[in-house]
């Protein structure tokens, strides 16, 4: 068993959870098995808010989103998906990034840089749900995201992964050395997004999902689905028709995680 324990995580159960065939490692099976990842499984925080989430070990994170077919956030996403890169045998780093660099904020988004086809890859399959390719680390590359345009640039050390907003300026979405983490170091990061009251995920709900040429989005109460051409359509969604709501993004609730939820929901902070 090494470290990461990737042997906890049933390949084949996985493979059934995205319906992916079994393939040989290469960068187009990297982007075939990338994007089936994140058109199937949701962005999700509900264990957050519930204050029940059962922590990243590898066996805990594989019930939860391949057995129970539920969603998760960034360290739950990455660390999966890189027991099954790894398991198909593709050499996976383990990174970490701090999201919005151009703000004082922590290091705590987990991504990926994988070999393939002699080639290294940004593989982020838990920001958000909206990246759905790889990137190759080339200062500059432009890699279309379902219809939005996103590219790595080498800045001072560091990889910023960017957007292209409407006005056709590049925005960074977060930035990242070469160095490798540890499991500790995904704890660690872990904790303060879990429990810390400035971290993003404890005081809404969060749940995305995507589709080509679409994001949809639940924050708090307000459920927005966003196109590449910058239309929005937001609807405010009633604590009646939040289960409804979950499960058209793809989340079914125990009726007791229902009831637990809709005390924070009532409450929800839309910041």
């Amino acid at each position: 068993m090494t470290e990461w324990d990737i042997d906890a995580v049933d390949l084949d159960a996985y493979l059934a959870r995205i319906d992916h065939p079994r393939v040989s490692p290469s960068a187009d099976a990297l982007r075939s098995l990338q994007r089936a990842h994140g058109l199937t499984i949701p962005f999700e925080n509900i264990d957050v808010l519930l204050g029940q989430h059962g922590g990243l070990a590898p066996d805990v994170i594989a019930s939860k989103l391949i057995d129970r077919e539920r969603g998760g956030y960034c360290y739950e996403h990455a660390l999966l998906f890189a027991a099954v890169l790894e398991q198909l045998g593709f050499p996976v780093q383990r990174r970490i990034a701090r999201v919005m660099p151009d703000r004082p904020g922590p290091r705590t988004h987990m991504m990926l840089a994988v070999r393939a086809d002699d080639e290294d890859w940004l593989v982020d399959v838990g920001f958000g749900a909206g990246i759905l390719h790889p990137f190759p680390f080339v200062d500059g590359a432009v890699v279309d995201q379902a219809g939005w345009k996103h590219r790595v640039v080498l800045q001072d050390g560091l990889w910023h992964m960017q957007k292209q907003a409407a006005d056709g300026s590049w925005q960074s979405r977060h930035a990242s050395d070469e160095t490798s983490q540890r499991p500790i170091d995904y704890v660690v990061a872990h904790h303060y997004t879990s429990t810390h009251p400035k971290s993003p995920f404890t005081g809404r709900l969060v749940v995305m999902r995507s589709a080509e040429e679409s994001l949809r989005e639940l924050l708090g109460d307000q459920l927005t689905m966003t196109h590449p051409d910058g239309t929005v359509d937001r609807t405010t969604v009633p604590p009646d028709q939040l289960d409804e709501t979950l499960r058209g993004l793809d989340i079914v609730l125990t009726p007791a995680e229902l009831d637990a939820l809709a005390v924070t929901y009532r409450g929800a902070d839309t910041r």
